[in-house]
C-alpha cells in the first residue's frame, strides 16, 4: 500500500545512505555522532539575527557507551510528558541489543548548530515530529555502534566478527564460548572506521520496537524524584512573581510599594516599563507582596479593543484577495454555477494552561548568565536571554529539564526572556514564577481561525473545492525562513493536501495578525483546517440526504489508508446503530470526522448527548489510527487519549476572549478545561501498519473536535460554525 507522504516535511527516500555516522574517541568509550540531512523546505533558512550561527559538521544527537556498559543518548527532543525519551530508547536500544535499563537519556544542550531539528532547522521539538525524525536514524547508530563493537571484539579474539553474536550488551563467540561486555571494548571500538553500511534488524525479531515496554521516566515521576524546571532550587535562591500591564501593550504608570516591602519576607520590588516583580524569600511572600502593590497602569491604545471588533475584523480581513497555496484546475469557474455549497468556519484564541504554570530560574552574575527552565527551544532561550543582557550567547547556559506539559507553550522563550529581565535587577539565583492569573492573560495564544468553504456537486461528489484560510502567521513570527511567498506553510496544513478526490482545487491564504501574538498550540494549523473541511462535509452529506461516511467514501478510491480508518471506526463504534440513550439529554447525536496530518491518518466517531437547555456531554469516543510504525503502543494508546481529552475540552468550552483590550480568562473557573466527571469511554483502535512512522502528538486533538461538533448537529439539526459549542444556540425551544 503506498505511503502518502506529509507535505510539510519532505520525505527523503535517501536518508539511509546520506546519513554519516562517525565514531570518535571520548575518554571513556565510544561516540557515535548522527547527521542528518536538513529538510528540503527548510534546508536554505538562514539563522535568525540573534541566533549563533551553524558551523562545522551538524550533528544531530550523540550516544555514548561508557566502559560500565551505560549507553547515554543525548537528544534534542524535549521530553515533556509525551514519552519520547523512552521510545526513542527503544529503537537505539533494539539495534545496540542492550537492555533498556542501560540507557540513560539526557538533555541536550542550547546548541543549534550542532542541535537543530532536520524539519525546522533550529532546536526544537513540536509538531509532532519527533518519531518521524529520529527513529530511523537512531535505529541506524544503534546497529551502527553494534558492528563496531563487535568488529572490535573479533580484533581482540582474531576472529571473523561474522562469527560472533550479541546479546543484552554482551559479545560472544558460540563456537568457543566466550563472551566479553560492550563496555569492555567500547574504547578499542572508539577507534574504528565505522562501516558504511549496517543491516538493520527484519520486525521479527524486534524485542522493543513495537512492544509495550514501560517508560523510563515513571519510576522518578512515581517517587517525587523528578526535577521540573519549577522544582529548582538554588543555594541563597530568591522567589519572585510577577504582574503585566492586564491591557494588551499597556505600561506600568506609578507604583506604591510602601505596604509590600512592609511585609514580612518582601526583599525588593523590581518595576520595568511593562511589568512589576516583587522578589521575596518565599513564593508566599512574594505573592503577598504583589497584592499589596498599588499599581497604576498606562492602558494605551488598545484600552477600547473588543472580542467582537477582533471577529469583525477577520472576516472583513478574509474577503480581500488571498495568496494561492494550491491550484489544480480551474475552481473559480466551476463554482460559478450547478449544486453549490458555502459555508464559514471560526476558531477562537485559545490558551495552552498547562500543569507546569511558566517559571524559570536565572542567576545572573560576573558577565554570565545561567538558567533552569524546562522548554522546548533551548537554542531561542539562550538567544534571548543573551540579547536581554547584551552578552555572547556562549556566555549563557540552559539547564533544561522535564516540562510538565508543553503543548506548544514552551516553544516560546518569552518566560526566560521576562525571567532574565527580572533576575538582571537581583543579586543571586531567582526562580521567577508565574501565577496561574497571569500565565492565562499574558500568554501568547492560538490565532483566531476563519475558513471559507465553496464547493459544487455533480452525481453526489465533489466536483469543485475553494477553501480560503484568514488567519495570524505564526511562522512568519517564530520561523521567518519558512513563511515564504505569503504563504504560511503550518496556516495551509490539513487543507492543501486533503484526502479527498474534490475536482479542481483551489486553496488560499490571507494573513491577518492582530494585537495578540499567535503561537502553535496542541493541533497547530489542521485544527482549523481539518475542523472545517470535516464539518463541511457534514453539511453537504446531511443537505443532500445522503449517510456522512456513504458520502465521503465517495471520494477516497485514491486514499487507502484514510479509507481504512473510516471503514474500521465505522466498524468498531457501530456507525449503523443509533447513539445510545443517555442520563444527560434526550437529543442524542453521533459524529464522524477524518484527519490526514502529521504523516498519519485517524477517523473518530463522537457519541453526544444533548439537553434541553443544550448542554453537550459527549459520552463516548471512538478512534481508529494509522500511524505507521508504532514504536511503543502504550505510548500511542496515552498520546491519542490525551490528544483526545484536550479537544475535547476546546470544543466544549476553550475561549480566550477580549473585553476593553483585556484578556477576561484568568483560572479554570472561566478558562474550563475537561472535568473528570464529563470524561467520556475513548476506545483505541490501531491499524498494524509498516508504514514511515508517524506523529501522533497533536492528532487526537485535531480529529475529535469535528467529530463532537458534527455529532451535535446530528442530535440537534444545527451547525454550529464558531466554537466553542454555545449552549443557547441549539437549547431545545431555539
Amino acid at each position: 500500500m503506498p505511503h502518502d507522504p506529509d507535505p510539510r516535511f519532505p520525505a527523503d527516500p535517501r536518508l539511509s545512505r546520506r546519513s554519516v555516522l562517525r565514531g570518535a574517541a571520548l575518554a571513556g568509550g565510544l561516540l557515535i555522532a548522527i547527521e542528518l540531512p536538513l529538510a528540503r523546505a527548510r534546508a536554505q533558512a538562514q539563522p535568525q539575527a540573534d541566533e549563533p550561527a551553524p558551523n562545522g559538521a551538524r550533528f544531530n544527537a550523540f550516544i555514548h557507551i561508557g566502559p560500565e556498559d551505560t549507553v547515554t543518548v543525548t537528544l534534542p527532543a524535549v521530553e515533556m510528558g509525551q514519552g519520547v525519551y523512552t521510545s526513542q530508547a527503544q529503537c537505539l536500544a533494539e539495534e545496540l541489543d542492550v537492555r533498556l535499563d542501560k540507557v540513560i537519556a539526557a538533555h541536550a544542550p542550547a546548541d543549534q548548530a550542532n542541535y537543530g531539528s532536520p524539519v525546522f532547522v533550529i532546536q526544537a521539538t513540536g509538531g509532532s515530529t519527533t518519531t518521524m525524525v529520529w527513529s530511523g536514524p537512531l535505529r541506524k547508530a544503534g546497529a551502527t555502534a553494534r558492528a563496531m563493537l563487535i568488529q572490535a571484539a573479533a580484533a581482540k579474539w582474531g576472529v571473523d566478527p561474522a562469527g560472533l553474536t550479541t546479546e543484552n550488551g554482551v559479545i560472544t563467540e558460540p563456537a568457543s564460548g566466550r563472551s566479553i561486555r560492550y563496555g569492555e571494548v567500547a574504547d578499542q571500538a572508539a577507534g574504528l572506521q565505522p562501516p558504511a553500511e549496517v543491516k538493520l534488524k527484519d520486525p521479527a525479531q524486534f524485542r522493543l520496537i513495537g512492544k509495550p515496554v514501560h517508560r523510563i521516566d515513571t519510576p522518578d515521576k512515581a517517587i517525587g524524584k523528578t526535577v521540573y524546571g519549577i522544582d529548582v532550587m538554588r543555594p541563597g535562591m530568591k522567589f519572585a512573581t510577577l504582574m503585566a500591564s492586564p491591557v494588551i501593550g499597556g505600561k506600568v504608570g506609578s507604583v506604591d510599594q510602601s505596604r509590600a516591602v512592609a511585609i514580612a519576607g518582601v526583599r525588593q520590588v523590581v518595576v520595568l516599563d511593562d511589568l512589576v516583580a516583587v522578589v521575596g524569600d518565599n513564593t508566599w511572600a512574594a505573592m503577598q507582596g504583589l497584592n499589596a502593590l498599588t499599581i497604576e497602569w498606562a492602558p494605551g491604545v488598545h484600552a477600547g479593543l473588543d472580542q467582537a471588533q477582533l471577529w469583525a475584523d477577520l472576516e472583513k480581513a478574509s474577503e480581500g484577495a488571498g495568496v494561492v497555496a494550491k491550484q489544480e484546475g480551474n475552481a473559480p469557474a466551476k463554482l460559478k454555477d450547478g449544486t453549490l455549497f458555502e459555508a464559514t468556519y471560526e476558531l477562537p484564541h485559545l490558551a495552552h494552561a498547562p500543569m507546569e504554570m511558566t517559571n524559570c530560574t536565572v542567576h545572573v552574575h560576573d558577565g554570565a548568565c545561567e538558567v533552569w527552565v524546562g522548554t522546548q527551544v533551548p537554542g531561542f532561550a539562550q538567544a534571548g536571554a543573551a540579547k536581554v543582557l547584551g552578552i555572547d550567547p556562549a556566555k549563557v547556559t540552559i539547564n533544561n529539564h522535564l516540562i510538565g506539559g508543553g503543548f506548544g507553550r514552551r516553544l516560546e522563550a518569552d518566560g526566560v526572556v521576562t525571567a532574565v529581565r527580572i533576575a538582571a535587577h537581583v543579586e543571586g539565583p531567582v526562580k521567577v514564577v508565574w501565577s496561574r492569573e497571569e500565565d492565562i492573560r499574558q500568554e501568547l495564544y492560538r490565532p483566531l481561525y476563519h475558513d471559507r468553504l465553496k464547493a459544487r456537486l455533480e452525481n453526489g461528489r465533489v466536483a469543485a473545492w475553494h477553501h480560503r484560510v484568514t488567519g495570524a502567521s505564526i511562522m512568519a513570527r517564530w520561523l521567518p525562513p519558512a513563511f515564504k511567498d505569503g504563504i504560511d506553510v503550518d496556516a495551509v496544513d490539513g487543507a492543501a493536501e486533503i484526502p479527498y478526490a474534490v475536482g479542481d482545487m483551489l486553496v488560499e491564504y490571507i494573513r491577518h495578525d492582530s494585537v495578540l501574538p499567535p503561537a502553535f498550540w496542541r493541533g497547530v494549523g489542521p485544527n482549523g483546517s481539518i475542523f472545517s473541511i470535516e464539518c463541511f462535509m457534514d453539511l453537504m452529506a446531511r443537505k443532500t440526504g445522503v449517510d456522512p461516511l456513504v458520502f465521503r467514501r465517495g471520494m477516497l478510491d485514491k486514499s487507502p489508508r484514510a479509507l481504512g480508518v473510516l471503514n474500521l471506526v465505522a466498524e468498531k463504534a457501530g456507525w449503523e446503530t443509533p447513539a445510545p440513550a443517555s442520563p444527560f439529554g434526550t437529543r442524542r447525536g453521533r459524529g464522524f470526522a477524518l484527519m490526514n496530518a502529521f504523516g498519519s491518518y485517524l477517523a473518530a466517531i463522537a457519541d453526544v448527548a444533548v439537553s434541553d437547555a443544550g448542554d453537550v456531554r459527549v459520552t463516548r469516543v471512538v478512534v481508529a489510527a494509522d500511524v505507521g510504525n508504532v514504536v511503543n503502543p502504550d505510548i500511542l494508546l496515552a498520546q491519542i487519549q490525551g490528544g483526545v481529552t484536550f479537544g475535547l475540552s476546546a470544543v466544549l468550552y476553550g475561549k480566550i476572549t477580549l473585553a476593553g483590550g483585556a484578556v477576561e480568562q484568568g483560572n479554570f473557573n472561566d478558562y474550563r478545561i475537561l472535568r473528570i466527571d464529563e470524561m467520556p469511554a475513548v476506545e483505541v483502535h490501531v491499524v498494524a501498519s509498516t508504514e514511515n512512522s508517524g506523529g501522533i502528538g497533536e492528532p487526537g486533538t485535531v480529529v475529535v473536535q469535528p467529530a463532537v461538533a458534527n455529532a451535535v448537529f446530528a442530535a440537534t439539526g444545527v451547525q454550529l460554525t464558531r466554537m466553542p459549542i454555545d449552549a443557547p444556540l441549539i437549547a431545545k425551544a431555539v
